[in-house]
């Protein structure tokens, strides 16, 4: 029996997935709050009688939380602890069919291009003039800056055109105003994010205007970093090298997913490039900004991979010595190009060729961070965690990257200030220093 529920008139958005949903989960709560809704992110402890789940719906294993998520909460619904759940985001859009047919208690699903409709099931009307405004979830000094959605490349592994639609740049205007009242709320970092930094601007400015766009935010007063997110290779900027080089805000950082060096595999995933030109253009990077820290991703396990490709993946992975690299299984999805080819690399063979990537990877970043002993760096701290506060240089991302550790027994430091930190011990990943006073 439903036991009517105490807690009323408050929307919990919960977020899964990439920073494309974090984002898009802010734009909502945004939204709601500027309705006078109750809104809070993932709140366990309060969670509200209304939840909002932003699904992902990337990979097997994201769909797998996201279902399990939707699970979860409608069992709360069922045992009477909140009222109503409302599915979004990708999985949401690419089977919004099977899931009203297979989990009927949600009470209604939403695509990746339904906040209007969303808006209005919250009984909250979409406002247009709320360019920019966010109630952000991520620390209170950095946020994520979407400056395009969809995507136009034909990847075949990659199922994001289906969920995300075709790519569709934000005018630098609007993202510039975005940016202005991020700075005014004390944001100090922004994370360029869209499917595709090298596409931005080619649908509205006929140009690739990614470095138009850094002239322009290196204006606003109040951020200090700038960092670049998700750039496809093929057709990469490169007056973006410049910028880099000559405005300090843009953090000396790029992340590129480059997914595989075999150029018969780069064929087959239509990746519009070879491990030559590949290659090449790494070592035009290391050229431009020899102190740039590049960040990768990998696929091991696509259909076809042979052990022969492999080597040569873990061989070019030891020469182009990654600052930053991830590695991932190859994810079997429906609707691709590649759904047509035989998924012929067994489980077990593509577990074991991410641990060979990610222990060639350990050993290269613990070598890269020997030689920073004994070097001063300027690092922005995010959090403290026991016996430590956590930092990073202009070289990680947060999340994802390396973290400059400080003993918070014999330092104090404020969360969200830079400080400069000279280091004096190095792991595989993390960096240990010491504050030095100005």
């Amino acid at each position: 029996m439903r036991t009517k529920s105490v807690k009323k008139n408050k929307i919990n958005v919960v977020t899964l997935g990439c920073s494309k949903n974090i984002y898009d989960s802010e734009v909502l709560m945004g939204q709601l709050k500027a309705n006078g809704k109750e809104v809070v992110h993932e709140d366990e402890n309060d969670e509200g009688n209304i939840v909002v789940i932003n699904t992902c719906g990337f990979i097997g294993k994201a769909k797998e939380e996201s279902v399990d998520t939707i699970l979860h909460y409608v069992g709360k619904k069922e045992a009477g602890d909140v009222d109503k759940v409302f599915v979004t985001g990708c999985l949401s859009e690419r089977y919004k069919p099977d899931l009203e047919k297979e989990i009927t208690d949600v009470d209604q699903y939403f695509g990746t291009h339904d906040l209007p409709n969303l808006l209005k099931v919250l009984e909250a009307d979409y406002k247009h003039e709320l360019i920019g405004e966010r109630l952000t979830t991520t620390p209170k000094h950095y946020a994520y800056l979407k400056i395009a959605e969809g995507c136009d490349r034909p990847c075949s592994f990659c199922a994001i055109p289906l969920m995300r639609g075709k790519h569709k740049s934000t005018p630098i205007e609007e993202i510039v105003t975005e940016a202005t009242k991020l700075a005014e709320k004390g944001i100090k970092e922004l994370m360029l994010i869209a499917q595709d930094l090298t596409y931005y601007g080619l649908d509205i400015y006929k140009k690739r205007a990614l470095a138009d766009l850094l002239k322009e935010l290196v204006k606003v007063e109040g951020i200090e970093w700038i960092r670049l997110h998700y750039a496809f290779p093929a057709g990469f900027p490169m007056d973006v090298l410049e910028v880099m080089k000559n405005e300090p805000k843009v953090c000396n950082y790029l992340d590129i997913p480059l997914q595989h060096i075999n150029t018969e595999l780069l064929k087959s995933m239509k990746r519009g490039t070879t491990h030559e030109k590949t290659t090449a253009l790494i070592h035009k990077f290391r050229e431009a900004v020899p102190d740039m820290a590049i960040r990768t991703t990998l696929i091991v396990g696509y259909p076809g991979e042979t052990e022969e490709h492999f080597q040569e993946l873990k061989d070019w992975v030891e020469e182009m010595r990654f600052e930053r690299l991830g590695a991932f299984e190859y994810s079997h999805e429906e609707n691709t190009g590649a759904y047509v080819l035989e998924d012929d690399v067994p489980a077990d063979v593509k577990f074991r060729r991410v641990n060979e990537i990610m222990e060639i990877q350990s050993q290269i970043s613990w070598e890269i961070n020997q030689e920073k002993i004994g070097n001063t760096y300027r690092c922005l701290f995010d959090r403290k965690e026991g016996n430590y506060f956590y930092g990073r240089t202009e070289f990680d991302s947060p999340d994802v990257d390396n973290d400059v550790l400080v003993d918070a027994r014999e330092h104090y430091i404020k969360i969200g200030e830079f400080v400069d930190v000279k280091i004096h011990e190095a792991g595989d990943f993390d960096l240990y220093g010491t504050p030095v006073k100005s």
